[in-house]
């Protein structure tokens, strides 16, 4: 069995996934108090309020701390000279071999949160599919890109 690949990702992909499940958490919330005030005018049982609010807190405690400590650490990659190496997952690992003449094209990407902490996701395009490495900084996302993208140019001339 291959080694697993030996650059991670940003530790401040942390803080962006977790501001991310804050804001989904707080849709639960707002979706919990609904549920609530439903309850309360249909006449249902209490009891349905209390099992509503024990997944609620269970959703936003997984949502904020657990998922992104353990999608951080799972989040692996390493690009060789003829495949790019993708190691994540939760609770399954899933781990990805990108040939490089497979390679179409490689793109940065920067949404608003990731912009604040100065990160950036590198997108990997093929024929078939668009695989990302998320939250690099972004030095390293571009030396990432640029690197892939040359690669890919080598191995297609040689072709």
């Amino acid at each position: 069995m291959r080694e697993e690949p030996k650059h991670r990702i940003s530790e401040r992909a942390l803080t962006v996934w977790r501001i991310s499940g804050a804001i989904l958490s707080a849709i639960s919330w707002m979706l919990f108090f609904v549920f609530v005030a439903v309850t309360l005018i249909f006449d249902w049982p209490y009891w349905l309020i209390m099992i509503g609010f024990i997944v609620v807190v269970v959703d936003t405690y997984a949502k904020i701390f657990l998922f992104p400590k353990l999608r951080w650490k799972r989040w692996r990659y390493e690009v060789h000279e003829h495949e790019i190496d993708i190691q994540r997952g939760l609770f399954i690992i899933r781990r990805t071999i990108i040939p490089m003449v497979r390679v179409q094209h490689v793109d940065t990407e920067q949404g608003p949160l990731l912009r604040k902490y100065r990160l950036a996701t590198v997108s990997v395009s093929t024929a078939a599919t668009t695989h990302e490495i998320p939250a690099l900084d972004v030095q390293e996302a571009e030396k990432l890109r640029d690197r892939i993208s040359i690669l890919a140019r080598v191995v297609d001339e040689d072709e």
